[in-house]
């Protein structure tokens, strides 16, 4: 069982003036899929709280994907992907690119997200949309295939060759 924390950035909903529905389901995706939730948070769209927050899970190994949703727009307090990018040491393009490309059949509207996606230590960062309903979309687009990453980061697999 892979261990989950879902990191909300939010100025509203840290203040408690608006309700986090996309954290809600964001855990019940990957429940449903085996996963352990063992951290959820909101924070403010502050850039260096977002890297703290990132680090400090990363670097003490509290989970194997972090799950962020918010902060990927173009709004000016959006700095989601840069303090994400800051953050990892590999990047992993392709999750994003595969979200965006699944999501743009549903609206042209994804190609505004600029959410990245990438590896720090042993920890599998993936931005997420802000709205419940495109975050159901995302995840339930990558979910199965997180999986296998997954395994291959924390070596619980080594041989990724199909026959």
């Amino acid at each position: 069982m892979f261990r989950v924390a879902i990191i909300c950035m939010s100025d509203k909903g840290f203040k408690g003036e608006r309700e986090d529905i996309s954290t809600k389901v964001i855990e019940e995706i990957v429940v449903n899929n085996g996963y352990e939730v063992v951290k959820k948070i909101i924070i403010p769209d502050e850039y260096e709280e977002i890297k703290e927050n990132l680090k400090e899970i990363c670097d003490k190994n509290i989970a194997d994907l972090i799950l962020t949703t918010g902060g990927t727009g173009f709004a000016k307090r959006d700095v989601t992907p840069e303090a994400t990018e800051e953050v990892i040491e590999k990047k992993v393009p392709g999750i994003s690119e595969a979200i965006r490309n699944y999501s743009m059949g549903i609206t042209k509207r994804a190609m505004l997200s600029r959410a990245v996606s990438g590896i720090r230590k042993e920890s599998l960062i993936i931005n997420l949309p802000g709205s419940p309903k495109a975050v159901r979309e995302s995840l339930e687009y990558i979910i199965t295939e997180l999986h296998h990453g997954l395994e291959i980061l924390t070596g619980k697999a080594f041989d990724c060759a199909r026959k």
